[in-house]
């Protein structure tokens, strides 16, 4: 414990962080979920917010987990650093509100990120076979 009483994070073994890194990151994808839906929230930010948070609660991944290292690439690096811009973007004050929201939140499902998913992988497949095509 620090002189506030609280405990110091860096003071908790890896796996605890690790935990709580996770929780947060939930957390905020719900807060950039709901941030999409908020008027206090700028236009652009939401225009991100909404790619994060349909990505991040799609039901299917980008890169499929089974794909060595590729696979957690996304949920490892894409999904963070989507909501580190996102959370840049929407003002200090209502990110915070929407964070204490999202804490009584469950976490939603995204058929948009479904969706989105889907196109992109048939669009990439479309132009893998075109790629064969001319090349046979």
């Amino acid at each position: 414990m620090n002189s506030s009483g609280k405990t110091d994070p860096s003071s908790k073994p890896f796996p605890g962080r690790l935990k709580d890194w996770a929780r947060q990151v939930r957390r905020d994808v719900v807060a950039l979920w709901l941030a999409v839906r908020d008027p206090r929230v700028p236009w652009y930010a939401k225009a991100i917010a909404a790619m994060v948070a349909a990505y991040a609660l799609s039901p299917i991944d980008l890169i499929p987990d089974f794909i060595p290292v590729l696979g957690y690439l996304d949920d490892l690096l894409i999904v963070p650093l989507g909501i580190i811009i996102a959370v840049r973007m929407i003002p200090q004050a209502v990110m915070q509100d929407l964070r204490e929201q999202a804490r009584d939140r469950d976490r939603p499902t995204s058929r948009a990120g479904l969706v989105l998913v889907l196109v992109i992988w048939l669009v990439a497949a479309i132009l893998a076979a075109r790629w064969l095509l001319s090349a046979i």
